[in-house]
């Protein structure tokens, strides 16, 4: 039984806790969104016009650009200019191939302005310098005369952008230059000082977090330089065998593999909270938001790809994944502001997959569609049955519930691989309207669509449902997520 009581409203769901990520890796920028203004294939700009359709569907809030990795390695003045006249550079992180630098700032933001989303841009810690940090923002956001506002406007943009969001470095105990806490501490206080705000908006400051459960990472970062951010990031991983030199397949395993991931997934809720106690002691009142900029599952290459491309297809168990890790982040949304999934296009749990004009939507993208309704709801701290965990149903059952608008969404997930899940939901009066009902669910645990086959996981209408009163019973298939929103 899940109840929901009138006063369990706790917290807001930031729309931000959907947010995406394109990082200049493999065929997620190049060929995913990027294809050039002389393109056959439909595009706006050089944007790929259906990967654009697609992703204003399931109202992608924002987008975390340029990596990763490779914001470390980049030096945004060769991404501006004419195109014949950028330099090309070497990506040393992602394959060795050619950066041609034809996707810089103004396509960036171009593509943000066809999306309707908001810009998270990440800075150059790792082999950049200050003034190279500082050059860039006051290029996308000072209104006046300036020298790197001059330039901008010589490339063809009078007005300056709007830049939200702004990340101090990516993995600097890592691939960003393997620095320890305290290391990185002082150079995000140094760095940060010339992100500056020209206009009367601020930017959003921040700094990297730690990796899974270094717990050190957090303390030393709040403890120094906690009053200078207003974010710290936090990157996890899943990975069915916990080894990343054999991470396992995305499309070939069987139930060990399927509940191994489950299991791994909800390691999330324990490094949720763990961070957020450590947050907690040196920032009582919550300023500082936990962002979770890279999360998702990480497989071994799809066989006959690059490996430096990350690529890999997308099952059911991504779908039900996906679900878990939103229903976490709602949980704890009083600290987690933003989250991004890695990545949008082409690479890792990607939303979509192209090949040439061809374009497929995963079954994570149809996890994003199923969760619209809880961008900025409340949340509802509806209660399990006495012996269960607040958000699970028993062994393999999970929910999420929230308030908008009038009405209440309500997603439900079954991670086992067999039975059906009941589960009754208790509202706070009558059910009145049911404005939506749909199910993603899946013939077997390794369904996924193909370019051949692109709707063989996409939703239905969900009708397993009987209204007795204020009373909802749901029946949920086995490897499942459902999602109603009732008034």
């Amino acid at each position: 039984m899940i109840t929901i009581t009138e006063g369990a409203r706790t917290h807001r769901i930031d729309r931000r806790i959907y947010g995406q990520f394109a990082e200049h890796l493999g065929r997620c920028v190049y060929e995913g969104l990027w294809v050039g203004e002389d393109s056959p294939i439909a595009n706006r700009h050089g944007i790929r016009s259906d990967v654009v359709a697609a992703l204003r569907a399931i109202k992608v809030p924002l987008v975390r650009w340029p990596g990763g990795c490779f914001a470390d390695e980049y030096h945004w003045q060769r991404g501006i200019g004419p195109a014949a006249e950028r330099a090309t550079s070497i990506n040393t992180h992602w394959g060795g191939v050619v950066e041609t630098n034809a996707f810089g700032t103004h396509e960036y933001f171009e593509l943000l302005h066809q999306l309707d989303a908001e810009a998270y841009i990440s800075g150059n810690v790792g082999s950049g310098t200050v003034a190279e940090m500082r050059d860039w923002v006051e290029y996308i956001t000072l209104d006046g005369t300036s020298p790197m506002a001059d330039l901008r406007k010589r490339h063809g943009r009078e007005q300056p952008w709007r830049l939200p969001f702004f990340g101090v470095g990516n993995e600097s105990w890592g691939c960003g230059g393997h620095m320890t806490p305290l290391h990185y501490a002082n150079h995000y206080r140094q760095y940060q000082t010339y992100v500056r705000r020209y206009g009367e908006l601020p930017i959003y400051k921040i700094a990297c977090g730690p990796n899974d459960d270094d717990y050190e990472w957090t303390e030393v970062l709040m403890s120094t330089a906690a009053r200078f951010m207003d974010g710290l990031s936090l990157h996890y991983y899943t990975l069915p065998s916990g080894n990343w030199d054999a991470k396992g397949s995305a499309t070939d395993f069987g139930d060990d593999e399927w509940y191994e991931t489950i299991r791994r997934t909800r390691k999330m809720a324990t490094l949720l909270e763990r961070h957020s106690a450590i947050m907690d002691r040196h920032d009582p009142d919550k300023r500082v938001g936990l962002i979770v900029d890279e999360w998702g599952t990480w497989y071994d290459p799809a066989p006959g790809t690059n490996p430096g491309f990350l690529e890999q297809q997308n099952t059911i168990r991504d779908a039900v994944v996906a679900a878990l890790n939103f229903n976490m982040f709602h949980r704890h949304a009083d600290r987690v502001r933003m989250t991004n999934i890695a990545q949008m296009v082409n690479v890792l749990q990607a939303m979509l997959l192209t090949d040439g004009p061809r374009l497929v939507r995963t079954p994570t993208y149809w996890a994003f569609d199923l969760y619209t309704d809880h961008h900025d709801a409340w949340f509802v701290d509806a209660r399990p049955s006495p012996g269960d965990t607040p958000g699970r149903i028993g062994t393999h059952g999970d929910y999420t519930v929230s308030w908008r608008d009038d009405a209440y969404a309500i997603t439900v997930t079954n991670t086992g691989l067999e039975a059906d899940l009941k589960a009754d939901v208790e509202l706070p009066g009558r059910v009145g309207t049911v404005h939506r009902a749909q199910i993603l669910s899946a013939a077997s645990a390794t369904s996924h669509n193909t370019f051949d086959a692109p709707d063989t996981v996409r939703p239905a209408d969900f009708e397993a449902y009987q209204i007795e009163g204020s009373r909802l019973r749901l029946t949920v298939p086995a490897r499942s997520i459902v999602t109603l929103r009732v008034g």
